[in-house]
């Protein structure tokens, strides 16, 4: 049994792609489910799916996205920050920036979760998820 849900959703991801699935099944929540939205929207992952009828749960069936050339990831690192143990917040002001601005990080705030740069446009803050890049 797993105790960080939105880590096991990263490395399920991070897993998927060093083996060269082009799916992966993930047991769904409404964090993961915003999560999965964002890097859909942003053009990390190539599709997704959420199935209800599986089970209680429900699972989101998530396409991931290959260079078409290299075969490269789209995804280069998926890096859980604020975890049980120890959370990290970031106020509106403080909010990181991945690789200057080329990657993004996944804020948890009172809006919704959102991206660092809607968070900034927001002026809002909140638990910093995780970065990606």
């Amino acid at each position: 049994m797993y105790t960080d849900p939105i880590s096991d959703y990263l490395t399920r991801i991070r897993n998927a792609q060093m083996a060269g699935h082009k799916v992966v099944d993930i047991p769904a929540s409404n964090m993961k489910k915003e999560i999965t939205k964002i890097l859909h929207d942003k053009g990390y992952i190539l599709n997704f799916k959420f199935e209800d009828d599986v089970n209680f749960q429900g699972n989101i069936k998530v396409a991931l996205k290959y260079n078409s050339r290299t075969k490269q990831p789209a995804i280069k690192k998926l890096i859980r920050v604020s975890k049980p143990g120890l959370r990290k917040y970031a106020d509106a002001r403080n909010l990181p920036r991945v690789i200057n601005g080329l990657g993004i990080a996944i804020i948890s705030t009172s809006k919704g979760v959102i991206t660092d740069k809607e968070a900034r446009d927001l002026k809002v803050g909140g638990e910093v998820v995780c970065h990606v890049y």
